[in-house]
């Protein structure tokens, strides 16, 4: 596929390493011109001359920690500014596994900091150009601790919930404006993350460590198939959808005037 045959240019961040620099290997190949974000200016730019040599795509990078308030705002306007940008990947994100008493206040901020508020400024400076220019797509970067916040770091689960929650609403919000919208939700994956965590990933069971190519790669079947919400490590979709159907159908009787009879 030639430079002039592309399908527009998507911003990946957290793109340097794990999920996010498969990510832009995979959109490189599938025809993306590509903006690469991340704090780690040596990993983005041999990831960019990699991609650049090896699919002929334009790849731009942008070093930038999107903890910062003016580095995130150099982003924000990139995405508000930029015609050809057709797809954001909102990957960039820090985790967690101590118990939530064990846990420093300081950092648990620093990550809402990320999960919550960068991602929540990126998404509301890409979305209103993407309705503007149908076709283009919105990808967030959940965990399944979304649904299942007892398995790591309280705080941590409740940022991926917010991830969760957002994605709901947005498709909600702009099913008829021809933005797709989905949210991914990895289970363990053998990236950096862990390390960073506090837990490296070879203290995981090996049977429940997915590697970030089949992971992103089962998230781009995923995102061709229409999904709203991708789990790449649920065997059965049918537990999905059943978990999905019963908080559709509650959720229309979550309000009422009347108290519930068990509380008179």
């Amino acid at each position: 596929m030639t430079a002039a045959n592309t399908r527009g240019t998507a911003l990946i961040t957290g793109a340097s390493s794990g999920i996010g620099a498969v990510y832009a290997d995979r959109l490189a190949r599938r025809g993306h011109d590509l903006i690469l974000v991340a704090r780690n200016r040596e990993r983005l730019q041999a990831l960019a001359e990699r991609l650049t040599r090896e699919t002929g795509r334009k790849v731009e990078t942008l070093v930038a920690d999107l903890s910062d308030k003016a580095a995130l705002a150099r982003v924000e306007e990139v995405l508000r500014s930029n015609e050809k940008i057709t797809m954001l990947v909102n990957n960039a994100g820090l985790g967690a596994t101590a118990p939530l008493l064990g846990s420093d206040i300081g950092k648990m901020e620093d990550m809402i900091a990320l999960n919550v508020n960068a991602l929540t400024r990126l998404t509301y400076a890409a979305v209103p150009a993407f309705v503007e220019r149908e076709g283009a797509t919105l990808v967030n970067i959940a965990s399944i601790v979304a649904i299942s916040p007892e398995t790591l770091n309280g705080v941590y689960g409740a940022t991926k919930a917010y991830v969760l929650a957002l994605g709901h609403s947005l498709q909600h919000e702009l099913a008829d404006k021809g933005v797709r919208i989905q949210t991914v939700l990895p289970g363990a994956t053998a990236t950096e993350f862990w390390d960073i965590a506090g837990l490296p990933v070879q203290h995981l069971p090996s049977e429940i460590v997915m590697t970030a190519e089949n992971l992103v790669d089962a998230a781009l079947v995923g995102l061709d198939r229409g999904e709203a919400v991708t789990i790449p490590s649920l065997h059965d979709k049918a537990d999905w959808d059943v978990y999905e159907a019963a908080r559709r159908a509650m959720s229309g009787r979550l309000s009422n005037s009347q108290v519930a009879a068990r509380y008179a």
